[in-house]
């Protein structure tokens, strides 16, 4: 009986810790997602400014969840939170998740933000920094203003007195100097503005920062860190994801915000798009889905449309450690770089463009709509000409070169369409030389196909020409293209109108690429190369002249403010990194990155308006972004009108125009034409300097706010190429 007792207890005893042993906690790995359009990342923390948006996505997949705290709540794995600071100083939002496995074991996880409170009315008015931040071991530079000239010439004034660097998480000072006048404080005319700088390039410990005013003024927030743009690249290269045609966007890829399914699918839309100077005929039907809008408008201008995929795939060339394959679009993690996912979609629709001789067509015109899901106008086509067919050559041989430099056997004969592709469109427009289509245009029946209009003359078809076998010689080698290029490449404004600023710098870039090939003929490379440097080096350009004599209060000089003024300056930024990446600069890699960073931070903040030109970006970092856009999708009365008063806002990351100066009017009727106009003209932007002469607002006719808050692809992809130079 004892024996027996014995045994049955030490059964009991052995039983429970096996039992126990069965059913242990799992592991839980946090992973969020910023807004919910950049990747995906493994954290459980971050700082935040208020109204940001944060998915939290912790994995395994399996099992059950609840959740508390931070606006979480229920049993959904992923949570979708908007934290908010309604005080006046930092505070602390903590999540936790609770992970139940099969067996019933819990494991718990924590995320913790720091929440940063809303600016008051004077933070970042007076004290200009880049709003996302500052590499660690970077130039930075802050600028102070004073307004004399413009619509805040009779605001509020300020003098700059002792100015701290704060840690703004802590409160603590961590740097304390004296401001040095700009130009013995004379007023700058691009900005109507008295200036200042302070030179805080010796705080380098990472963190979140604020520099203050004795007085009181306070500047914007800003991150000091190795790779504070990372996300704002993922923001910027996404906008093309936006601006497909033909693409359902799900939540998982655009965010719950902007999701939207596939537009301009149907019955006489893209799919079956009709030749436009005939429409009557159904046999003229092609497929011509796929592509870009261009810009605010959704019509798609194929010699742009090249482009956009030529550049697309040469900041990928030149930068191919920064472009990674998660970036949440649809081809995300497919082995492929996404950006170059982006420009594939764009080689894709070109595709569909050619004519089975090798012509190209030269526009799709499409109407668009809000959401674009919506649209139901229909697709018309241009005919094939010399330009559009040009340029795709170009971007086919492009595509073939980089492409293919991934070894990528899924993509092996895709690269030898490419190639094909584009010896036959080059060879079909040597044929034919000067194939003219022009879009749009009454004199020539196509009254209301397109907008812009992107037919060149004989001199645009000769750049496009030299191009297309630049890209081709880098291709295959063959001299007759190598011979084509020495034969023209003077031709191009750097040599014939003595032309390098950021209103030239796509020709000069594509120049300087051409001196880099091997097999390029040594004395036309030397001569590129010398009249880059020779220009970039002249005291009476924009270029160093311009840097090292400090004649931009501003610090990012270009030569004037018209249509496009934001794509300029990232172009004239381009032309600092172009230099030292092919190794002519007579300047340090130190002089170059302080250069060209000039040109981003003026892009981030440091301008007179305290304005990140990028849309909506509260999210990622900035205090004072773009609001609205001029944008189809986007537009005045929408959902999406405005990133403050409207449901959703614009999608993240679009680059607007700019200040486009005495380019900007209301329209020639007003104020009679329409009670919108008012009684008159809205200042800012009418009347003001340069660097002031621009409104957040997106109001279309009779206020045309087009030529200042309308995006482009064209804009983006400088914007991108000069970020890309700054990010790991």
């Amino acid at each position: 009986m004892n024996i027996k007792k014995s045994v049955l207890l030490s059964l009991a005893a052995l039983g429970a810790p096996a039992l126990a042993q069965t059913c242990q906690p799992s592991a839980v790995t946090p992973y969020l997602n910023i807004n919910g359009t950049t990747a995906w990342t493994q954290q459980s923390s971050a700082s935040l400014n208020t109204g940001s948006t944060v998915v939290l996505g912790p994995q395994p997949f399996s099992g059950t969840w609840s959740w508390s705290g931070c606006g979480t709540s229920g049993s959904a794995r992923e949570q979708t939170i908007k934290v908010a600071n309604g005080g006046t100083s930092a505070n602390t939002c903590v999540a936790t998740a609770t992970f139940t496995n099969s067996c019933g074991a819990k494991t718990t996880q924590n995320y913790t933000f720091t929440v940063w409170p809303a600016s008051d009315a004077n933070t970042g008015k007076f004290i200009m920094v880049d709003q996302f931040g500052y590499l660690t071991n970077a130039t930075k530079i802050a600028v102070l203003r004073t307004p004399k000239v413009g619509y805040d010439a009779s605001g509020p004034s300020f003098w700059p007195q002792q100015l701290s660097v704060v840690n703004a998480r802590t409160g603590a000072t961590v740097m304390t100097f004296w401001p040095t006048e700009w130009n013995n404080r004379a007023t700058d005319p691009d900005s109507g503005d008295q200036v200042w700088y302070f030179d805080f390039s010796s705080v380098t410990a990472p963190g979140t920062y604020q520099i203050v005013d004795a007085g009181g003024a306070r500047s914007a927030r800003f991150e000091i860190g190795d790779n504070p743009y990372r996300n704002v690249l993922i923001q910027a290269v996404r906008m093309f994801y936006y601006q497909r045609l033909g693409q359902d966007r799900s939540v998982g890829n655009a965010g719950a915000n902007w999701a939207d399914g596939a537009g301009n699918l149907g019955t006489g839309q893209d799919p079956q798009a009709r030749r436009f100077l005939d429409k009557n005929n159904a046999a003229t039907a092609r497929d011509l889905r796929g592509g870009w809008a261009d810009a605010g408008d959704f019509n798609k201008y194929t010699s742009w449309e090249a482009g956009y995929a030529q550049d697309l795939m040469d900041v990928y060339a030149e930068n191919p450690t920064v472009f990674t394959d998660d970036f949440n679009i649809p081809e995300s993690y497919n082995g492929v770089p996404d950006i170059l996912d982006e420009a594939k979609y764009g080689l894709d629709y070109l595709k569909r463009l050619q004519n089975a001789d090798g012509s190209v067509l030269s526009i799709v015109g499409v109407g668009g709509a809000s959401p674009p899901s919506a649209s139901r106008s229909p697709s018309y086509y241009g005919d094939a000409s010399t330009s559009a067919t040009l340029a795709a050559a170009a971007a086919f041989a492009e595509g073939a070169k980089v492409l293919g430099s991934l070894n990528n056997a899924s993509l092996s004969s895709y690269v030898q369409d490419l190639q094909q592709r584009a010896v036959n469109a080059y060879n079909w427009a040597v044929a034919h030389p000067s194939v003219i289509f022009y879009n749009n245009d009454a004199n020539h029946g196509t009254a209301g196909l397109g907008v812009g209009q992107q037919e060149v003359d004989d001199a645009g078809r000769l750049t496009l020409r030299t191009v297309a076998a630049i890209r081709l010689f880098a291709l295959t080698g063959n001299v007759a293209y190598r011979d084509f290029v020495d034969q023209n490449y003077t031709s191009f404004g750097m040599f014939k109108d003595w032309s390098l600023s950021g209103f030239s710098a796509g020709t000069a870039r594509t120049l300087m690429y051409y001196a880099s090939l091997p097999g390029a003929t040594s004395t036309v490379a030397s001569d590129i190369r010398t009249r880059y440097r020779d220009l970039m080096n002249r005291s009476d350009y924009d270029n160093w002249g311009a840097v090292e004599a400090q004649r931009d209060a501003y610090r990012a000089k270009i030569g004037s403010y018209t249509w496009a003024s934001n794509a300029v300056k990232a172009n004239e930024g381009t032309l600092f990194t172009e230099e030292g990446y092919y190794g002519t600069s007579t300047h340090t890699a130190e002089q170059i990155a302080g250069a060209a960073g000039d040109y981003l931070h003026y892009l981030h903040g440091v301008n007179p308006l305290g304005k990140v030109y990028l849309s909506n970006m509260v999210s990622f970092g900035a205090e004072n972004s773009v609001n609205q856009l001029w944008h189809t999708w986007f537009f005045d009365g929408t959902k999406w009108d405005d990133a403050k008063n409207s449901v959703y806002g614009p999608a993240p990351g679009y680059l607007v125009g700019g200040p486009a100066g005495s380019q900007w009017d209301w329209d020639s009727g007003c104020p009679n034409v329409s009670p919108q106009c008012g009684s008159s003209r809205p200042t800012p932007p009418y009347g003001q300097p340069g660097e002031k002469s621009y409104l957040d607002f997106n109001t279309g006719w009779p206020l045309d706010s087009w030529s200042i808050a309308e995006p482009s692809n064209g804009y983006q992809v400088a914007y991108i190429r000069l970020l890309a130079r700054f990010v790991k």
